[in-house]
């Protein structure tokens, strides 16, 4: 027989009851498991058993029952596998983790990655695919595609034409700037700038300066007494998304809308030259994207675009109205220059080489001409899976877009490096040993840039499953646009986030970890929030309600969407030895690995508890300047969020009860992981209960009630509760009875979502 000390510690445990104390409490011994089984009733219809029966039911007996010890072994070695003492298990591979990331590795990857423009629907993005598929199945993980035919929109002809009144005309240039250093901005495969969904027109105008175009800029012009209608708009990049500048524009008339990026936020006020020479946007260079307002398929919105899915007209698709076109600040000077009309206000004044910026209406004219292709295309998400070992039906889901306007350097094509440097790493720890509790869903998403539409039919697809088993999603798009670290995240994970980054170096070498950098910056250890759209965390979080984070070093660049966005740039200027790369594949994997790790989950509702507080606080402070009507009141909130407080607190003290120990005297191993996973599900499901069938009132694809966008200048412009938002500005602005009521509405139906989830927190029915 073999001897006991050979065994390892859960067998040794087994044969000699030997248990240790953090793993079996002892009631006046080891603690042991005890099976009580009836007595066989007495059946006298069975006759007696003769002996060569009674010896071959003895074999059998023996054999059937060494089947069940064994079996019970192997079900008490993993139950003991699962109890809180394994942690330790699971921490020593976090460090083993870092130690794997190579900054060698990720710099090969983005070179790979932005060989090549590659833009949506096109052969080089689908070779893209190939690419992150063949890499995750080089890893050992199982990996699929996941397509969808959506509508799509590319450039056929452009043409700009700007005239004077005496007749003389310049058609402006819309290309460009090669570089001789530069090799990527000479590719012929480069498409030329455009608006993605912008629809094809011939017009001319004479030009308006709109400043960034916000509804408080077009206001400014109306007190200026410019006129928009049949005018075309001319708009800096910048403060909010382009497509609110054009519907703005277009509901006030206008027939185009021109959009430049000024070297005031682009080339840092012209002071230290221009690319290549330094990490600024040349005067020729030109930012891309879409204008659509929606999220996701214009043509299936709520449904995925699966092969086959039913698809809107055309017609009846909510897309702009007008044509727009994106310029190079050069251009834009040209068109400037030629303005008279009143001067803008100082805050208007931009960075271009002119005297003073002037807001027209003209005298001069433009013609824009803009010919788009549009249609629908395939587009290609690749799913790689890590399947947990214990509960494999729990995803944390981990993505990053791969479609790019050009090569898309920093975004998104760094987040995409540190996606399969990830990959890698979790594979090398899977070939050591370590497993999963929960299952890792690793996304490379297609079409982002034209409104996240790859991850939104995905995420429309798989509702059902995400809805009643996502634990978190968490994006990378731009992991090295500069210095910094500038987190965003919804606030049950804001601990988590602050705990990881003290285990990372710092990648610019100031300090010793990325917390004490990020703690020391400008903005302290702040975390953004997720209520403004952007990325691809939007279906997960305002459609389905799953926690998301978004990562990134550096926040806006010069380089965004142009084509200058490349290798060579990011090798000279953004991140030479690609540090900040490293470190966001640590914080990024060591997030995912807590979360698919730890027993309890790490998701805090203390903290995000006393975030909505904090929120109820300004809609009190915005109602007052506001001066509502006195029966607009608060009252349902304070109620929903006292007992929210409360019970984020209790299912805190739960979570560490379950954490530490494994129950009362009265309470077993098998009601111990019942317990724990019950206070998992509350914690997973708490953020679904924000959601609202209806959604928010003229935008019901967003469900959230507390992180979705507001209904204008949707760039990130406000952080919560958006149905209250746009009802109150609509109220202020009309002073009506029946809009102050929908305000009332609005606080009425976010207190319902703040008293689901603290029902869910706490777990029970409702009792008298």
């Amino acid at each position: 027989m073999q001897s006991s000390k050979c065994l390892n510690s859960w067998d040794k445990c087994i044969v000699s009851g030997d248990q240790p104390e953090s793993l079996l409490y002892k009631e006046n011994g080891p603690r042991i498991m005890r099976f009580e089984m009836s007595p066989t009733p007495f059946r006298p219809d069975l006759a007696p058993m003769s002996p060569r029966s009674r010896a071959r039911c003895g074999h059998h007996c023996i054999m059937i029952g060494t089947a069940l010890f064994l079996l019970l072994v192997l079900i008490w070695r993993y139950l003991l596998s699962s109890l809180p003492a394994g942690e330790a298990g699971y921490r020593q591979y976090e460090q083993k983790f870092i130690d794997g990331v190579c900054n060698e590795s990720l710099s090969s990857y983005l070179r790979d990655l932005t060989s090549q423009p590659h833009v949506a629907g096109t052969a080089e993005n689908f070779a893209t695919a190939d690419y992150i598929r063949f890499a995750f199945q080089r890893y050992g993980i199982p990996t699929h595609y996941s397509d969808y035919e959506v509508l799509l929109s590319y450039p056929v002809n452009r043409s700009l034409v700007l005239s004077h009144p005496d007749g003389l005309f310049m058609e402006l240039d819309l290309d460009e700037a090669e570089v001789d250093e530069d090799p990527y901005t000479k590719n012929p495969k480069v498409i030329p700038p455009f608006h993605g969904y912008s629809p094809s027109g011939n017009v001319t105008g004479e030009v308006v300066y709109a400043n960034y175009g916000t509804l408080d800029d077009f206001d400014q012009l109306r007190k200026m007494g410019i006129k928009i209608n049949g005018s075309i708009i001319l708009a800096r990049s910048g403060k909010i998304f382009r497509g609110d500048v054009v519907n703005y524009a277009a509901h006030r008339g206008a027939v185009a809308v021109i959009t430049y990026s000024d070297p005031q936020e682009y080339a840092n006020n012209r002071t230290e030259g221009y690319y290549p020479q330094s990490p600024w946007l040349p005067p020729s260079g030109v930012q891309r994207g879409t204008v659509f307002r929606g999220i996701g398929d214009p043509l299936t919105p709520g449904w995925p675009s699966t092969p086959g899915a039913e698809h809107m007209d055309l017609k009846d698709a909510k897309l702009p109205t007008i044509p727009s076109l994106p310029i190079s600040a050069q251009n834009a000077r040209s068109i400037l220059k030629a303005l008279a009309g009143p001067d803008a206000p100082r805050d208007w004044q931009g960075g271009l080489d002119l005297s003073v910026y002037r807001v027209g209406r003209g005298p001069a004219k433009l013609n824009l001409t803009f010919e788009a292709k549009q249609g629908v295309y395939p587009i290609r998400n690749v799913i790689g899976i890590i399947e947990g070992s214990e509960e494999p039906d729990r995803f944390v889901v981990v993505g990053n877009h791969r479609d790019a306007w050009v090569y898309g350097a920093v975004d998104p094509s760094s987040g995409t490096a540190a996606l399969l440097e990830m990959a890698e790493g979790l594979s090398e720890l899977k070939r050591q040993g370590w497993r999963p509790r929960r299952t890792i869903v690793l996304a490379s998403w297609d079409a982002e840039e034209y409104g996240m539409v790859g991850s939104t039919e995905w995420v429309e697809e798989n509702m059902g499953m995400l809805g009643a088993s996502a634990v978190a999603y968490i994006n990378v798009d731009c992991a090295a646009a500069g210095p910094g670290f500038r987190p965003k995240s919804s606030p049950q994970m804001d601990n988590l986030l602050r705990e990881i980054t003290r285990m990372v170096k710092d990648p610019d070498g100031k300090f010793a970890t990325v917390y004490d950098s990020w703690r020391a910056s400008s903005i302290g250890d702040t975390i953004g929030r997720l209520g403004g759209g952007g990325s691809d965390y939007e279906a997960f979080l305002h459609h389905a309600g799953v926690p998301a984070m978004d990562l990134s070093f550096g926040d806006a660049y010069p380089m965004y969407h142009s084509v200058y966005d490349d290798y060579h740039w990011m090798e000279k200027f953004g991140d030479p030895l690609f540090h900040r790369h490293v470190a966001i594949t640590c914080i990024w994997g060591l997030v995912t690995m807590r979360l698919a790790d730890d027993a309890v989950l790490p998701l805090d509702y203390v903290g995000y508890a006393r975030e909505l507080q904090s929120y109820v606080q300004t809609v009190q402070k915005q109602l007052q300047t506001a001066k509502a009507p006195s029966n607009v009141t608060l009252a349902p909130l304070h109620s929903a969020m006292g007992g929210a407080v409360n019970a984020a607190y209790e299912i805190d003290r739960e979570s560490k009860v379950f954490m530490g120990t494994y129950g009362s005297e009265s309470h077993d191993i098998f009601y111990f992981l019942l317990r724990r996973r019950a206070i998992n599900d509350r914690l997973i499901l708490s953020e679904r209960a924000l959601l609202d069938p209806e959604g928010v009132p003229g935008r019901s694809w967003y469900k959230h009630l507390v992180y979705s966008p507001i209904g204008s200048d949707s760039y990130d412009s406000i952080n919560h509760f958006p149905s209250i938002a746009d009802a109150l500005t609509k109220a202020i602005l009309t002073n009506t009875d029946e809009d102050w009521r929908a305000v009332q509405r609005e606080i009425w139906r976010v207190s319902r979502a703040i008293t689901r989830m603290q029902m869910i927190l706490v777990g029970k029915l409702t009792q008298p």
